[in-house]
């Protein structure tokens, strides 16, 4: 552990010490990658979650946390909160201050998934018409179908339904997270790839350019998966494992 930081450390330490590892390079990578930058220190997300190993749960540490309005404090916040202390309503207004994908989706991979009203909210937040619930809605759906590998037909059923009814939506953030949904339902089987590529295919012939681009980036992926020996899910057979499989 570092020895700046420590389980009893304050918030001001711990943001001091984030300051003082931050790099201006991996700020203007982040940049690049479309995280505004306004709020960020600079930190491989790989070090905020060895930092959050180090710390452990703290739920009135994670609310500082986040109150800082720091991008790596806030991704730090998500993984020292306590899940069984983060309400809905708690998780939602953490899901209001989100500005990024990948704070959204670290926020949905580590919280959401964890909260029992999972399931429901998915289907609220993917009406709801701001831009980070709706693609916590589709993000969360990817996080489902790769963790629950026994989750029902007609569950996935309901998440094609939602995907064929906001994938006109022409938001960047929100139609990648929508195709990033649809590729990995259609990787749970057989039968969930012929449904994906169905709908993929019936986007390719929708009027609105969001829903073709969907459609085509699905389909790039979906037409070339394989069942590899020893794994749960499909693979696509221009990744490395999925080129041996004949």
């Amino acid at each position: 552990m570092p020895a700046e930081i420590r389980p009893q450390s304050s918030v001001q330490e711990i943001i001091g010490y984030l300051k003082s590892i931050g790099a201006e390079s991996h700020k203007k990578s982040l940049g690049r990658m479309g995280v505004p930058t306004d709020t960020v220190i600079g930190i491989p997300t790989t070090k905020i979650r060895k930092l959050g190993k180090q710390i452990g749960r703290n739920q009135k540490l994670a609310l500082d946390l986040w109150k800082s309005g720091f991008h790596e404090a806030r991704l730090l916040a998500v993984l020292v909160a306590e899940p069984a202390k983060m309400s809905e309503t708690a998780i939602e207004d953490w899901l209001e201050d989100v500005v990024s994908w990948d704070l959204c989706d670290h926020l949905c991979n580590n919280l959401v998934l964890q909260m029992p009203s999972c399931a429901k909210k998915i289907s609220v937040w993917a009406k709801d018409d701001r831009e980070f619930f709706r693609r916590a809605a589709f993000s969360s759906i990817v996080y489902i179908v790769i963790h629950q590998p026994d989750i029902a037909d007609d569950q996935l059923d309901q998440y094609l339904a939602l995907i064929r009814d906001y994938a006109s939506d022409p938001r960047n953030y929100v139609k990648k997270a929508i195709s990033w949904a649809l590729r990995e339902i259609g990787k749970k089987d057989f039968s969930a790839q012929e449904k994906a590529i169905l709908l993929a295919t019936e986007l390719c012939e929708a009027t609105g350019s969001a829903e073709r681009w969907v459609g085509k980036d699905v389909l790039k992926e979906l037409k070339t998966l394989v069942a590899v020996p020893g794994r749960r899910r499909l693979l696509s057979s221009q990744t490395k494992m999925g080129n041996q499989v004949r």
